[in-house]
């Protein structure tokens, strides 16, 4: 019988592959005399609280081992391939592609147009649907392998074949009918393109993509990103400050009909579309727990009230301790401390950002400078010169970009004071490069001012600017966590 075979790179302290001698480098060959086609598989069988497990040892034996465990515990192994399978690229061409619009001569990894299901549940990507098959499906719905996040682009079979450049793309949208009747959850990404998908056809896939409600949660509407780089590619405008609000005022209508109806907003538009328009951002009750943060919908929101809650954590409570332990020294007599800053604490930030996110991280800024008459923050949206100035994240900003603006910057007179803060979004998961492959020791060395790398969340905004040591790290469950004077999150 011809086997897939998983090479085991690392074995966990303590687990069920230790005590049974699995180790390094031996392959693990079938589950309960199965084959392991990838990573779902192998968690699917590993359920059972009986397992026989074969694998072929460094040597060439061959071990069929029998384990009785807890329902759902793992072997405790990790493998040299985490998906367990090769990875399944993009079949399509679409209109908005950013990778169509990267320059040429970057880092081979970044041009890999990825279109797997699997990077679907563990990593929050986004599919297409048209590289799957039934058996694909079949097996999603035999698992319940949830959420899986589809780009949809829209619910006109033949628009969304001329949209992805695939003449199957249109039929592939039948799967959204069978994950609705396998009770799989579902999110959806309408990616707006001016003249082509939005208007009515927005107001139709809107109107479609409803009859899936409650098992699709989500829908978020964001527009194209457009580089400088589009020559030879289908022509893209960026939407004017009307059409944005349009597009918003369509979508905030069908919020109230969907949450009248399933108690949720459903379709959301990106922070982009707001700050196009020129409006604030929905209250945080609309966002349904900020399901689509990762698009871009409710970032802006979210950092704000986070912000607010570090506020009053930590400045206004720990001045009111101040305040009633000077109060008891000087016998009851008024202090001299304000309840609304922090005393003797002076230090100078530059903190960079894209300009998208640009008014509202000064809002903050301005806010803690007032909370500490010591503090002085400097505010620095990063022109995107590297990919067009109508790319606004922070995301894509690039090591030489800030370095130059900086730069120059610091040769108008300014000064970037004690520390230079860039969100950690900035730079490839885990690592500390840019997308240009600049790291954050050359920024420091061209910049000759030590940088911190903070998370893009208010209160981890807060954490840094009031403690020079503050560092990013994980909890056990792959959260950020943060403790810094008593506050925690």
């Amino acid at each position: 019988m011809n086997r897939t075979e998983h090479v085991v790179k690392e074995v966990m302290p303590g687990s069920i592959a230790q005590e049974m001698g699995i180790e390094p480098g031996d392959v693990l060959l079938s589950v309960n005399d199965n084959e392991i086609e990838d990573v779902f598989d192998y968690r699917y069988l590993m359920k059972d609280e009986y397992v026989e497990v074969l694998v072929r040892k460094v040597d060439g034996e061959e071990w069929l081992l029998e384990i009785d465990k807890d329902y759902d515990e793992d072997l405790g192994v990790a493998f040299e391939n985490s998906l367990m399978s090769d990875y399944r690229s993009c079949s399509n061409k679409c209109i908005f592609c950013f990778i169509d619009q990267m320059p040429p001569g970057m880092r081979e990894t970044l041009y890999f147009k990825d279109d797997d299901s699997r990077l679907s549940f563990l990593q929050g990507n986004y599919i297409t649907l048209t590289n799957m098959t039934e058996k694909d499906v079949e097996r999603i719905v035999k698992m319940q392998l949830a959420p899986i996040n589809i780009s949809v682009q829209t619910t006109n079979p033949a628009l969304r074949c001329e949209m992805l450049h695939n003449r199957f793309a249109g039929e592939k949208l039948r799967f959204l009918d069978r994950f609705y009747e396998g009770h799989v959850e579902m999110n959806g990404q309408i990616v707006c393109c001016k003249g082509v998908n939005d208007g009515e056809e927005l107001r139709r896939s809107i109107t479609d993509l409803m009859k899936y409600l409650p098992f699709m949660r989500s829908v978020s509407v964001v527009p194209a990103g457009i580089t400088k780089y589009r020559e030879g590619l289908c022509p893209l405008e960026l939407f004017t400050r009307e059409e944005a609000g349009a597009i918003i005022d369509m979508i905030e209508a069908y919020q109230k009909v969907c949450f009248d109806q399933y108690g949720l907003h459903f379709v959301h538009a990106s922070d982009e579309f707001y700050m196009l328009a020129e409006r604030d951002f929905p209250e945080e009750e609309r966002y349904d727990g900020y399901i689509q943060l990762e698009n871009g919908v409710g970032m802006m929101r979210l950092f704000r009230e986070e912000f607010c809650e570090a506020i009053r954590t930590v400045v206004i409570d720990r001045n009111g301790q101040e305040d009633r332990k000077n109060q008891e020294d000087q016998g009851g007599r008024n202090s001299q401390n304000s309840r609304n800053s922090l005393t003797g604490f002076k230090r100078t930030i530059t903190v960079a950002t894209g300009k998208l996110a640009c008014s509202v991280i000064r809002e903050a800024a301005e806010a803690l400078c007032d909370a500490c008459p010591g503090l002085t923050i400097h505010v620095c949206p990063i022109r995107n010169d590297f990919f067009g100035e109508t790319i606004t994240v922070a995301g894509l900003v690039t090591g030489q970009d800030l370095i130059a603006q900086l730069k120059e910057w610091q040769q108008g007179g300014e000064n970037l004071g004690d520390a230079l803060f860039i969100p950690s979004n900035m730079l490839r998961s885990g690592e500390q490069v840019f997308l240009d492959d600049c790291t954050v020791q050359e920024v420091e060395r061209a910049l000759g001012i030590p940088a911190t790398v903070i998370e893009p969340g208010g209160g981890d905004f807060v954490a840094a600017v009031l403690h020079p040591d503050y560092q990013m790290s994980r909890d056990n469950d792959g959260e950020t966590f943060v403790y810094v004077d008593g506050y925690d999150r």
